[in-house]
């Protein structure tokens, strides 16, 4: 293929270099995947205002997200497993996001663990943060993010019970990967991907072994994982890992106005609309189709942020102009990282740019802080 014009085509990509059980992981939702459709194809019902005959130059994208300036309105989601799309995959999307000005989130779920990610970056990155049963570990975790100078820490709220993912199952997902015929197939039918991995010794959630107690290897590690997430988890723990954080705190997985209201009311400094890429609760409405109503009700009391179904720059102009403050892709660095390793993300950042810088244009802005709902057909 020449080079990729659009995130589709490096998706179409990683799926020819990628193990099918980890592309599928990347790829996937919950139960019949009607969430994780929506929140694409709800995008395309958004349409938007052509505009002529206005001065389209002098153009910038730059903008803050909880006030650290970044040169367009989009950061890199925290995702799970990210070192299994390419070897010490963590590491160079970090890498590249740094190139290009936006935030890098890191998952709890990491395969490099945050100290790795410290040791290749030179700004602060930002940490995201699952609530564990035992609350010495997420302490540590915490802990260890202000020792590696993460500059926000983003907390989800989303995934106390882990939804349900066929093609996880079916698959038998696990990293490392488990070493029956059929994964070995996979593996085998992806060479220049294990090759890479066989150049890491970073194969596994590296936040965790080494961490959490008793968790020394792949096997207690799936029992730890197994007991962790904490379903008692509640508005009542956001002022205790607040205080024990002490910087910019973001709550990711607000679906819901009343939510919105309650996160705001913790003093938090923003919020991420999201479903989780339609992993969570399958039959969810979509993240866009949410964000006027959650704008509505909490107007200014609290930053705004978005993901889920962000596939083009015209998705991330699309949620500016319905009032997100910022935006997260996940799967389209997943692909580009899977596809081309860390060029591949910073490619699909660049196509990211590129359509919405375009798009701004020919809508008559030319600075993303004056884009609003003027741009949107039928609101103008």
């Amino acid at each position: 293929m020449a080079t990729p014009l659009t995130i589709a085509d490096l998706k179409q990509l990683a799926q020819h270099r990628v193990p099918k059980m980890f592309f599928d992981y990347a790829d996937s939702g919950a139960w019949t995947e009607s969430t994780y459709r929506a929140n694409e194809s709800d995008f395309s019902r958004i349409k938007l205002r052509q505009r002529v005959l206005v001065d389209m130059s002098d153009r910038t994208l730059e903008t803050t997200m909880v006030g650290q300036k970044v040169s367009m309105p989009v950061g890199l989601a925290p995702t799970g497993l990210t070192g299994m799309q390419h070897a010490d995959g963590e590491m160079l999307a970090a890498r590249a996001a740094e190139e290009f000005g936006v935030p890098f989130t890191l998952s709890t779920m990491s395969i490099c663990s945050i100290e790795d990610v410290a040791s290749v970056t030179t700004r602060p990155f930002w940490f995201q943060l699952y609530v564990m049963r035992d609350k010495d570990f997420v302490l540590g975790l915490i802990n260890r993010a202000k020792a590696a100078k993460c500059s926000a820490l983003v907390l989800t709220a989303d995934l106390q019970i882990l939804g349900q993912r066929h093609k996880d199952l079916r698959n038998g997902l696990s990293a490392p990967p488990r070493f029956t015929p059929k994964h070995l197939w996979q593996m085998a039918s992806r060479p220049f991907w294990c090759l890479d991995m066989l150049q890491t010794r970073r194969r596994t959630f590296g936040n965790i072994i080494g961490h959490a107690k008793n968790v020394s290897n792949i096997t207690s590690l799936a029992a730890w994982t197994h007991e962790q997430f904490d379903p008692r988890l509640s508005w009542a723990d956001v002022a205790w890992i607040k205080e024990q954080w002490g910087g910019p705190l973001i709550i990711k997985g607000v679906l819901d106005p009343e939510d919105a209201r309650a996160a705001a009311d913790t003093g938090a400094d923003a919020i991420v609309v999201s479903n989780h890429g339609g992993r969570q609760l399958d039959g969810a409405p979509s993240s866009i189709s949410m964000l006027p109503a959650i704008v509505d009700a909490v107007g200014d009391r609290i930053e705004i942020h978005l993901d889920g179904g962000i596939r083009s720059g015209q998705d991330v102009l699309k949620a500016v102009a319905l009032g997100a403050k910022g935006t997260y892709i996940g799967r389209p660095f997943l692909y580009g990282l899977g596809a081309m390793g860390k060029e591949g993300v910073t490619l699909a950042l660049g196509i990211i740019r590129k359509e919405m810088d375009i798009t701004m244009a020919l809508c008559g802005k030319r600075d993303i802080n004056d884009v609003n709902a003027s741009i949107i057909s039928g609101q103008g």
